[in-house]
């Protein structure tokens, strides 16, 4: 097997029942690579983009997961369910007669900054154990809500009947669970719901549309090429402000060393990624008034 790269990101399209670490392990034996991990997991039933970091990119996946997601989801409504989607079982079920007006009229309420119950259902902790561990167990436990960011809601269908099918378009905050967002809006409109179908079409400035399917990665690593699927680390950070340094800076860089005011070239106070001839990526460094200092460094 062709050696692997030193850092990488790989876009795969998770698919429908895998878990987000069941990815991470089928790449770790594809791949021949121990170091392999992913910013941001995915319910088993969802599918879409699953950002991986191959390498010593792993210590930069903390700023993709750090960035808004896109999300095509599917709900039922006036059916409940244990774990808010389509993988869990019936709770209750009553019809909801509601138009898509009456939708489109609590959708607004949902926009913003708004506060989130997480399921029972989750991987949240609570006092030391993941809430999922506890549903295994019958128990339900008092959760904090939680604030995120709607950034966008957008009603893209509606099915009416006594059990309408609503799909939305949803970018958001890091940490927001959909399934409850789909089950606050019946809930809003005097009913229950729960997710049918869940894609994550973005994770900030990266898409599904250049993700690759598992099957796809498995036949490039039997013709020995799949390096060329992998994504560079300056690619892989677009939503973090860009700092180019030359040869000098780039080794003080490679050194850890914190950078001057006339560096910087003006950039604004958070992370920016700091790259030195030729594009290739130093590191992170994070930019307070007149200086930077080093985030990540993996040159």
């Amino acid at each position: 097997m062709t050696a692997a790269p030193a850092v990488g990101f790989l876009l795969v399209d998770k698919p429908q029942g895998w878990t987000s670490h069941d990815v991470v392990a089928k790449m770790r034996n594809l791949l021949g690579m121990k170091k392999v991990g992913h910013a941001g997991t995915l319910d088993p039933m969802a599918t879409g983009l699953l950002v991986l970091g191959l390498g010593r990119a792993t210590r930069l996946l903390r700023f993709v997961q750090e960035a808004e997601k896109e999300y095509v989801a599917r709900a039922q409504f006036g059916v409940a369910t244990d774990s808010l989607d389509a993988d869990g079982s019936v709770l209750s079920r009553a019809p909801m007669e509601i138009g898509q007006d009456d939708l489109e009229s609590v959708l607004e309420r949902f926009r913003g900054s708004i506060l989130q119950v997480p399921p029972m259902v989750s991987a949240r902790k609570v006092e030391g154990r993941r809430l999922y561990e506890l549903a295994r167990e019958g128990q339900e436990v008092e959760r904090e809500a939680r604030p995120v960011t709607i950034y966008s809601l957008e009603l893209t269908d509606f099915a009416p009947s006594d059990y309408p099918q609503v799909e939305f378009l949803v970018r958001c905050s890091k940490g927001t669970y959909v399934r409850t967002l789909a089950d606050d809006m019946a809930r809003a409109l005097g009913g229950r719901a729960h997710l049918t179908e869940l894609r994550r079409t973005r994770n900030g400035g990266l898409t599904a549309a250049d993700a690759h399917s598992v099957e796809s990665i498995a036949a490039a690593v039997a013709g020995g090429e799949w390096q060329r699927l992998v994504l560079d680390p300056l690619d892989g950070l677009p939503d973090l402000p860009l700092v180019e340094v030359d040869a000098e800076v780039a080794q003080a860089v490679a050194n850890g060393v914190p950078l001057a005011g006339s560096v910087l070239e003006g950039a604004e106070p958070g992370f920016v990624r700091v790259a030195g001839p030729e594009r290739r990526l130093l590191g992170v460094y994070r930019v307070e008034g007149s200086r930077a200092v080093p985030e990540v460094v993996i040159s």
